[in-house]
Order: structure tokens, then sequence, then C-alpha cells
């Protein structure tokens, strides 16, 4: 069991780790975006999306979803961290081989130098958006929760600065998750680069969308029986 553990937790299987939490992060995401956008449909039919997540196994699935949810996270931000703080270590160790872009696989970018600092900033804000709407007073009423949310420009403001961060986070994330499993080579990985630009740029604008409608349309009013 020790020989196995220290072969999960070795360099190539932080990676292993990263790459696999990374892709179920991702799956998340878009599965939540997805949901999210049915504030654009309307009100009712977001609160009605919130309470269906809510009824399923009697409530239990959401509470499982989570704790998994919360598991992946943990062992993603501890893999991702300790393989930066290592090549960031092997990097000093060697010099100013590393310092310049190598190119071939290493695609040195904003996304990929910035990585371990929107990483940060995204888990900062996950915390923060739980406590938003799961300590909320108005929590059974999600729509007026996350109407209330955005009516303030300076969280609104931030909201889109962090989704911005997401998109950067995910520009590299997206293809390195598959070179960490070993799924890529020299030939396809400019398409996965170019791949991952789009799918970053798709996420961190369907996300940072909604916090600007919601500002200018939102109603924390809203009650299921009226509207009002």
């Amino acid at each position: 069991m020790a020989e196995n553990g220290s072969v999960a937790w070795s360099s190539v299987g932080k990676k292993v780790i990263t790459g696999i939490t990374g892709f179920a992060l991702m799956g998340f995401i878009i599965a939540h975006l997805i949901g999210n956008l049915t504030l654009f449909i309307g009100p009712h039919e977001f609160v009605g999306y919130a309470e269906f997540l809510e009824s399923i196994l009697y409530g239990w699935f959401v509470i499982a979803f989570e704790a998994i949810l919360f598991f992946i996270f943990l062992f993603h931000m501890i893999a991702a961290i300790t393989v930066a703080w290592t090549d960031r270590r092997k990097a000093r160790t060697e010099g100013y081989k590393y310092a310049k872009n190598a190119g071939g696989k290493s695609r040195k970018t904003l996304s990929s130098v910035s990585m371990i600092y929107t990483g940060i900033l995204l888990i900062i804000f996950v915390v923060g958006h739980i406590y938003l709407f799961k300590m909320s007073p108005s929590k059974e009423n999600l729509y007026a929760t996350v109407a209330d949310a955005f009516s303030g420009l300076g969280f609104t403001i931030f909201t889109v600065i962090v989704m911005i961060m997401l998109g950067l986070h995910l520009r590299h994330g997206f293809w390195s998750a598959f070179q960490s499993l070993g799924w890529t080579n020299d030939k396809y990985l400019p398409l996965l680069t170019r791949l991952a630009l789009v799918f970053g740029v798709l996420m961190a604008l369907g996300f940072l969308v909604i916090p600007i409608y919601m500002h200018f349309t939102g109603d924390p009013g809203f009650t299921m029986t009226g509207g009002h």
C-alpha cells in the first residue's frame, strides 16, 4: 500500500491526478454554466432548476455531489500546487534553462505562468460563492439571492474579473490535462491549444455575462407567487 501511495504521489502521479481532476472540474464547470444560463429564460425557470436538483434522491444527491466535488477540488489544488512548486525548484536548480519560452510542449503563455495565481483566486472565489449562496437568509429563493448579490456594482465587477481569470486558467488547463495524462503529442498539441483558447473564451464569456445581465435586469424582490 505504501509503495502504491508513493507511486501515486510521485511527480508523474501528481500530474495524472491533476489531469483527471482537471477534466472532472471542467465537466462541472460546463454543467454549472448550463444550469446558470436558465437565468436568461426566466426567474421561475431558474428557481425550478435549483429546486429540481435539491429534490433528486430527497436532497441526498446534492449533498453527495458537493462532498465528491470538495475532494476533487482538494486533490486538484494540492497536486497542482506541489507540481508547480517542484517545477519551480527544478528551474532554479538548473539556472536559466527554463527561464525562456522553451517552445514545443512547454507552450509558455500568460495563462501557463499565471496558473498558480489564477487557481488560488478561483479557490477563494469558490469558497465565497458557496458561503454567499448557501448561507444567504433568502437561499430558499435562489433567484432573489443572485439578483441581490449582483445588484452591487463592486461585486459585479469583481465577479467579471474572476471569470476572466477562469478563462485564463482553463485556456492552459484544457490542453495541459491531456498532456498530463499522455493523451497528446507534438502533432496534435497545436490543435489542442487552439481548442483550449476557444474553450477558455467561451466559458469566461458564458459566466461573465451572467453578473452583467443580473446587475441590470435582476429583481431582488422577486417571489415565486407574484414576481415582486
